[in-house]
């Protein structure tokens, strides 16, 4: 059976109008004009200090500021969840997988804490054996460091990294493993121009694509 990998947001959550709601709460605090959505989508995938700095230089914060931004973003993110929501059939998908033998992990460029928070908020903890967040090792996607150790911790067997964005696919395309691409995420770049395997955009389809990628 395989090892499947899958990144979370845009992914496996919807969590911008989350994000977007936190990151406006910082700007509230110094008068400054809140993030849109498709501005906050823009600034999602590399890790909530590059989301922070990108909404900083949009909003002409000083870089003195950053680290106050983001501790004051991660505890404010780490309890907030109420507006994040599982993308239709995932649930389903993974207890499929689950059910035919397969090993899943989460390998995240999210803060470990929110992300806890947010699989433990929509009782998805329990389907996942290993997760790794954006600050679990020193480094994060798309370095490869990260995926690979999930993949580690999941023993044995082929591996499928699951994911939405540029981001994603340049970290399959470094640990050089199969990339399923789910199309209704954050990604910044049109789909075919990212190395994939298969797209997709209905959960519903994931499990036949795995049996698909383990048969070639």
């Amino acid at each position: 059976m395989a090892r499947i990998v899958f990144d979370l947001d845009g992914t496996l959550i919807d969590s911008a109008r989350e994000i977007q709601f936190v990151a406006n709460s910082l700007l509230a605090d110094r008068g400054l004009e809140p993030l849109t959505l498709p501005e906050t989508i823009s600034f999602i995938g590399n890790g909530a200090g590059v989301l922070l700095q990108k909404m900083s230089a949009a909003r002409g914060i000083a870089a003195s500021e950053h680290a106050c931004l983001l501790d004051t973003f991660e505890e404010r993110y780490s309890k907030s969840a109420e507006m994040t929501e599982v993308y239709p059939n995932v649930r389903a998908a993974l207890t499929t997988l689950l059910d035919r033998g397969h090993r899943l992990g989460i390998c995240t460029n999210k803060p470990i804490v929110p992300t806890q928070v947010v699989l433990d908020h929509l009782e998805l903890t329990p389907l996942f054996e290993k997760v790794l967040g954006g600050n679990s090792l020193p480094q994060r996607k798309p370095d490869p460091a990260p995926l690979r150790a999930v993949f580690d911790a999941l023993g044995d067997g082929p591996v499928i990294y699951v994911g939405d964005s540029d981001v994603d696919a340049e970290t399959a395309r470094r640990a050089d493993v199969p990339f399923l691409l789910f199309t209704e995420g954050y990604c910044k770049l049109p789909h075919a121009e990212l190395p994939h395997a298969a797209l997709f955009s209905d959960f519903a389809a994931l499990p036949g694509l795995v049996d698909s990628l383990l048969v070639q």
